[in-house]
This record gives structure tokens, C-alpha cells and sequence, in this order.
């Protein structure tokens, strides 16, 4: 699901501005299965297990939101821009930092708002067309929200060329669906057992 809702995002017309909050969120749900045949299987508590029964899937299941949580709070306020090259990034950024900062100024890849107190750099991914805008230093939030607020307003009515890799994304998310569904559909008694195994229900 994670796959097709990132194909559909580079498949727009227009770019989608994300936060890096929001963003961490949907990695870290993507990630749950993985993390649970993974580490929460690998050194699962059988001695809570035995004790709570599968109400510890619950708890293991609250320990890895709580992980998650913390790994957003603790990083760095951050933008993701999917859909749009680094180059027509630059262009619209330095025209809403001069409104926003007439002081605003470039050095290199990173850019300083100084009376909006907001320093970040942008950390590109050109193959897949998206630029992450990364804050550095001690930053205001109310700041920073504000220039959130204006690169939206200014990417509204940019229309860009649908980015091709969307489809493959799309495509392997879709793929990955209709296998589970197949499989799940041949022996559903099969799989109901096999994850009742694993739940250790």
C-alpha cells in the first residue's frame, strides 16, 4: 500500500510538499511488517507471553509506535518535495525566501533566513525527483511553519511532467497485493494456522 500511494504522489501533475513528520510516520508503518517477523519475533518475550498471552502482541505493538514517535520527535524538522527536479526547487524557493526574508541568502546547497531565524539545505534525489529541504541548527517553529505554508502556496499552480518511475512503483505495490491476495485465497485454513503459529496464540 506504502508503494502505491508513493507512485500515485510521483504520478501527479503538480508537486506534493509533505512533512518529515508525516513522511517518518508512513516509513514507519510501511516498516511494521518487516518489524514484526524481524526483531519482535527474533527476541520475542516468551516469558511474557506466557503470562499475558497474546495481549503481549499488543504491548510489543505499543513499544514500536512509541519508537517510532520518538524517532519523528527527535529529527530535524524537515520538507519533502516529491515530484519536482532540484533545479525548479531552487528557482521557487529563493523567490518565496525573498518575500518571506529579504536577507535571505544561499552557500552552496544550504540557505539562511536570518530575521525568520530558519537555516536548512537540501538534500536531493534527482532519480526519483524529490528534494527533501532539511533544517539546520536551532530553528523557530512558527518560522518554519510559515515558510512551509508559503512553498506550498508558491508550488500550487506548478504543473510538472508525471515522473515515469511512479508507474513502477505502482506496479511492485499492486504486484505485492495480488500475491497476498492469491496466496491468502488458494489455502486460507493454511495461512490461518500458519499465523496463529506465529502469534504463538
Amino acid at each position: 500500500m506504502y508503494l502505491v500511494l508513493l507512485g500515485m504522489i510521483n504520478l501527479r501533475r503538480r508537486p506534493y510538499v509533505l512533512t518529515g513528520a508525516r513522511e517518518g510516520l508512513l516509513v514507519g508503518l510501511a516498516l511494521l511488517g518487516l518489524a514484526v517477523v524481524g526483531p519482535m519475533a527474533l527476541f520475542f518475550p516468551q516469558h511474557a507471553a506466557n503470562q499475558f498471552g497474546p495481549y503481549v502482541w499488543l504491548m510489543l505493538g505499543m513499544f514500536y509506535c512509541l519508537l517510532l514517535l520518538l524517532w519523528i520527535l527527535v529529527g530535524r524538522p524537515r520538507l519533502v518535495v516529491y515530484n519536482i527536479s532540484s533545479a525548479q526547487l531552487r528557482a521557487i524557493l529563493s523567490e518565496t525566501a525573498i518575500m518571506l526574508d529579504p536577507d535571505a541568502r544561499w552557500a552552496g546547497d544550504s540557505l539562511v533566513l536570518p530575521r525568520l531565524k530558519v537555516q536548512l539545505y537540501l538534500e536531493v534525489f534527482d532519480r526519483m525527483r524529490n528534494v527533501s529541504l532539511v533544517s539546520t541548527g536551532d530553528q523557530s517553529y512558527t518560522d518554519w511553519r510559515r515558510l512551509e505554508g508559503a512553498l506550498r502556496r508558491s508550488l500550487q499552480e506548478m504543473v510538472v511532467p508525471r515522473n515515469p518511475r511512479g508507474y513502477s512503483l505502482v506496479v511492485a505495490g499492486l504486484m505485492l497485493i495480488a500475491g497476498l491476495a492469491f496466496t491468502s485465497a488458494r489455502n486460507p485454513q493454511a495461512i490461518a494456522q500458519g499465523l496463529i503459529d506465529f502469534l504463538r496464540l
